[in-house]
């Protein structure tokens, strides 16, 4: 019997590292990991030994003959990657630390998202590692609470490994803090060895069309943000009164908006989703979502297990013309030859499979638009529709790149959102590169705009250090190169001395206003949620007002 990986894989690689014959892959050390959409258990060298299931965060490992039928096509899945990746076999050798110098290494983590926990996760196993971990909102974990899915709950499990690192001696939250209003950066650099800034990618990219920013129009990081229960987006306008709805982008984000747009409210009530979005969804006209892709499939920015997934959604058709699965020449060929990367000749046998399947009356309905841009948002005070032209391959290079056409076609839609992707934003006291939307780095280490040379002891992790792209893994991976860059200048004698003990750091932040929530007061929060969830029949109910955390805190704290 053979384990298989499934949707929910979060590409921490926590399982690799307990596998005793390395069949999981693609391993950290190898090339194909940053880019992975997900890692692979090979079933001829699979042992049965469980050790990977024990480990994984998100309960995505199952043995083969315990899945359920919406996961069996992951024993393909997992079994075809191993037809074009060679790998070798054997012990994983341990990771061996750094031996560091004999005192206190204080660190400062601005942003409480995936990167920055793992890049505390590798500081914090020396106890010698002071790690303060500071944020603007009174809740951690970043996007994995504000931005996973709320009906994609096992991804969620990686916060058992967020909560293990809190729960260090040497570790402390400074939640409901903003740096720049609370404190400041130059009170920050004299107070902490280093810094680091793992601050994500906060806004999105626009399409630069006229109409964008009618009512109706959004951007999908704002929708995500709404039905998730972020604070800074309780009161957003969505308006759900039209019976169409269309999504620019086909990345896991794009799918998610749809998915949940046209998701059974019912379904819904049984997950975390914030209130006021399932009580606005129960009162939703749309019946249909067209996701509008600029490329072709083979170029879907989405992953395997996000697009199969959009098969189990009840009451939903995914429509896909088969006209609309043209490939370039380059990938015909591959395809042609049995050459084509696994994962990308996967996604084409979906669509495919998508393509032929037979439509139910009544059903809601998911439609994918491959090879068409918008041009053009049509709209009278509020959005009404979409301009769209089609697509045709043309050559430039390695890359597969397209061209409009002279087809036009429009769309009829009462919402619009946009899902092209997250960008950084300026940090206050930071270089930045604009062309980019990221904190000019290397390794981690901040570099001076002009000049490129180091600023010591200030570091980025995460999105704001590498831009808008990847998951949990490559966060991972992301953090740890910045936390070894750290120890590395620690090791080194590359960091200044704090000039001012932080021992007064929690005093200053309470005299600008600030109330803070440390670690108690987070698990009485999480608590809270997790007993009204509880009563309710659901995982968690989430509290989205600053005055309803910060009460729930404090109630913790005092008990």
């Amino acid at each position: 019997m053979a384990h298989v990986i499934t949707r929910p894989c979060c590409n921490d690689a926590s399982c690799v590292s307990v596998c005793p014959v390395n069949c999981i892959h693609p391993t950290p050390d190898e090339p194909e990991f940053l880019t992975a959409e997900m890692l692979y258990i090979d079933p001829e060298t699979c042992i049965d030994c469980g050790a990977c299931i024990d480990e994984c965060p998100v309960e995505a490992i199952i043995p083969d003959d315990s899945l359920e039928a919406q996961d069996e096509p992951y024993l393909q899945i997992n079994a075809d990657y191993y037809k074009d990746h060679d790998v070798d076999g054997g012990l994983v050798p341990p990771k061996k630390g750094p031996q560091l110098p004999d005192k206190e290494l204080h660190v400062a983590i601005i942003g409480a998202g995936p990167a920055a926990f793992y890049a505390a996760e590798e500081l914090v196993r020396k106890p010698q590692i002071k790690v303060d971990m500071f944020d603007r909102l009174p809740v951690p974990y970043g996007l994995v609470r504000a931005g996973v899915a709320p009906d994609h709950a096992a991804t969620k499990g990686v916060e058992k490994t967020f909560a293990s690192i809190a729960n260090k001696k040497n570790f402390q939250y400074f939640l409901n803090v903003e740096v720049g209003k609370h404190i400041s950066h130059d009170e920050l650099t004299s107070r902490y060895h280093a810094i680091v800034y793992a601050v994500g990618a906060a806004t999105d990219k626009r399409l630069g069309l006229e109409g964008e920013d009618l009512p109706g129009s959004l951007p999908a990081t704002e929708f995500v943000a709404w039905y998730n229960g972020h604070p800074d987006y309780v009161d957003l306008d969505v308006d759900l009164s039209a019976e169409r709805a269309v999504v620019i982008g086909n990345g896991n984000v794009a799918l998610d908006v749809a998915r949940i747009l046209v998701s059974d409210p019912d379904a819904l009530a049984t997950t975390d989703i914030a209130d006021h979005a399932l009580a606005k969804l129960r009162e939703s006209n749309v019946k249909e979502v067209v996701l509008v892709a600029r490329r072709g499939v083979a170029q879907g920015a989405y992953t395997n297990s996000e697009f199969l997934a959009l098969g189990d959604v009840d009451g939903v058709d995914v429509i896909i013309d088969p006209a609309d699965l043209v490939l370039d020449d380059a990938t015909q060929a591959a395809l042609d030859s049995d050459s084509l990367d696994s994962t990308i000749a996967t996604k084409i046998r979906l669509a495919r499979e998508f393509a032929e399947r037979p439509t139910t009356p009544g059903n809601k309905r998911i439609v994918f638009k491959f090879l068409a841009s918008p041009l053009a948002i049509a709209g009278d005070g509020k959005v009404t529709g979409l301009t769209c032209v089609r697509n045709e391959y043309a050559a430039a290079g390695d890359r597969v790149s397209v061209a409009p056409t002279t087809d036009q076609f429009d769309i009829e839609a009462g919402l619009l959102l946009r899902a092209i992707g997250y960008r950084g934003v300026p940090v206050t006291d930071l270089p930045f590169d604009e062309g980019h939307g990221v904190v000019p780095n290397t390794e981690g280490r901040v570099q001076d705009a002009a000049g490129g040379e180091v600023m010591r002891g200030l570091y980025v992790t995460g999105w704001i250090k590498r831009g808008a792209t990847g998951g949990i893994g490559m966060n991972r991976q992301c953090g740890q190169q910045t936390a070894e860059s750290v120890l590395a200048d620690f090791i080194g004698e590359a960091l200044s001395d704090p000039s001012v003990s932080r021992e007064d750091v929690a005093a200053i932040v309470a005299d600008r206003g600030a109330h803070r929530i440390d670690l108690a007061g987070w698990k009485a929060i999480d608590a809270a949620e997790k007993a009204a969830g509880k009563a309710a029949g659901r995982k968690r109910l989430k509290f989205v007002s600053i005055a309803d955390f910060e009460a729930a805190a404090a109630a913790g704290q005092v008990q």
